[in-house]
C-alpha cells in the first residue's frame, strides 16, 4: 500500500465557479481539492492533483505512474476527452491500479454526444451527476478499492 491516490482533471476544469455555475455549480477546482485531502487524510492517504487542457499531457502523465508504480489508483475527470480519447483509454487501460472516472454532470442527461465515454471503459466504475460530491463519491469508492 502506498497511500497515494493522483486526481487528474481535464480540459476547462480550472474554470469552475465561473464556467456554466448552472451546469457545474459554483465551487472551484481548489475548493474539490480541498475537501478531498481532508477526507483522504482521515485514511492517512496523500492525494497529488494534476490537471491539464492538453490531452497529450494527460496519457503523458498517465503513462508516467504506469512506469513509476507509486500510486494506489487515480481518480480523473477527462472532462471533453472522456468522449473522444484513445490514447487516454489506452493509457488507463496499461495501469495495474483501479481507475474511477467522474464527471460533475450526469453525461447521460446531456447533448448526445457526451452519452458514451471513451475513457470509462477502461474505468473500474463511473460516477457522474451529483456535482462536486461526485469527486467525493469517487474518493470512498476508491478507498473502499483499495482496502483501506
Amino acid at each position: 500500500m502506498k497511500n497515494r491516490i493522483l486526481v487528474i482533471n481535464g480540459p476547462n476544469l480550472q474554470l469552475l465557479g465561473k464556467r456554466e455555475p448552472e451546469i457545474y455549480g459554483n465551487e472551484t477546482l481548489d475548493d474539490i481539492a480541498a475537501k478531498m485531502q481532508s477526507k483522504a487524510n482521515e485514511y492517512g492517504i496523500k492525494l497529488e492533483f494534476f490537471q491539464s487542457c492538453s490531452e497529450g499531457a494527460i496519457a503523458e502523465r498517465i503513462g508516467a505512474e504506469v512506469m513509476q508504480n507509486e500510486l494506489d489508483g487515480i481518480i480523473i475527470n477527462p472532462g471533453a476527452y472522456s468522449h473522444t480519447s484513445i490514447a487516454i483509454l489506452d493509457a488507463i487501460k496499461a495501469l495495474k491500479i483501479p481507475v474511477i472516472e467522474v464527471h460533475l454532470s450526469n453525461i447521460h442527461a446531456r447533448e448526445e454526444f457526451r452519452h458514451q465515454s471513451m475513457t470509462g471503459r477502461g474505468a473500474a466504475g463511473v460516477i457522474c451527476g451529483f456535482g462536486s460530491y461526485s469527486y467525493m463519491l469517487a474518493l470512498d469508492g476508491m478507498i473502499n478499492k483499495i482496502g483501506k
